[in-house]
């Protein structure tokens, strides 16, 4: 992790709790954390859609410095999309940061390249931040196609955009093999795949780019490897998923540096 980007922590909620859930959840959160936690590292989390409201409500009533982020957006700002929230609406709530192209919208919902790449000019428009997710599955792994299936995803995602907004935005690496599995990518594994990120910015949008954007390292993220992962030299910060469902240990993930 380098000195001058500043790590985000992000707990990705996924379709897990209810609205008083969130309010719970924030409030215990705030109370583990304290200012020197906040100085180290961004936080973010990313409830299901039916908690936003609820979450930013406290988040606001109580002062509590913690961003609120959304799991995914459309790429239209209004119409005929039953089921779909638009990024417009996420940042009338005070949404600050909106995942695109999550492994599971990929696998399960059939998000393609160039969905991502629209939805995360969708979320730059409506002047949030993007967490755009690459990573390559257990059998691209074995078949030695990392490096590809990062570099394409990458290339895609990031199309017709600025280098000050790929500067300003957060990509994630995140495995596939390591989601849900308990099977961690190794901190040199993790590294390895976030530099590829960093490589593929610098070459398409220049040296400053690549120093400034941050870039997570999702999968299997948990208290015991954290301090590892983020001692890394290209991992700014993790994309929790199931750790970030309890208190206590997301804490101690965004507290990092005591592990």
């Amino acid at each position: 992790m380098a000195d001058k980007r500043k790590p985000l922590i992000s707990g990705n909620w996924k379709m897990h709790m209810n609205h008083l859930e969130a309010i719970q959840f924030i409030q215990k959160l705030s109370y583990l954390l304290d200012q020197a936690d906040y100085d180290t590292a961004d936080v973010s989390i990313h409830p299901p859609f039916t908690n936003l409201r609820s979450a930013q409500t406290v988040l606001d009533a109580d002062n509590i410095p913690i961003a609120l982020g959304a799991q995914h957006c459309h790429w239209e700002s209004g119409g005929a999309f039953t089921g779909e929230v638009s990024a417009p609406m996420l940042a009338r709530l005070a949404v600050s940061h909106v995942i695109a192209g999550h492994s599971e919208r990929r696998l399960l919902f059939g998000e393609t390249d160039e969905n991502v790449n629209r939805r995360v000019q969708a979320i730059l428009a409506a002047g949030m931040t993007p967490i755009m997710c690459s990573g390559e599955t257990l059998a691209e792994r074995e078949a030695g196609q990392t490096e590809a299936r990062i570099t394409a995803q990458v290339d895609a995602g990031l199309v017709g955009l600025k280098r000050d907004q790929v500067g300003s935005m957060v990509i994630a690496y995140e495995p596939v093999w390591a989601i849900g599995t308990g099977r961690t990518a190794t901190p040199a594994d993790a590294q390895a795949g976030c530099a590829i990120i960093r490589d593929r910015v610098r070459a398409g949008f220049g040296s400053k780019a690549a120093a400034q954007v941050r870039i997570q390292y999702g999968g299997s993220v948990k208290p015991i490897n954290i301090a590892d992962l983020m001692a890394q030299p290209d991992i700014d910060g993790a994309l929790v998923g199931g750790a970030s469902l309890e208190v206590e240990s997301f804490s101690r993930i965004v507290r990092f540096r005591l592990q």
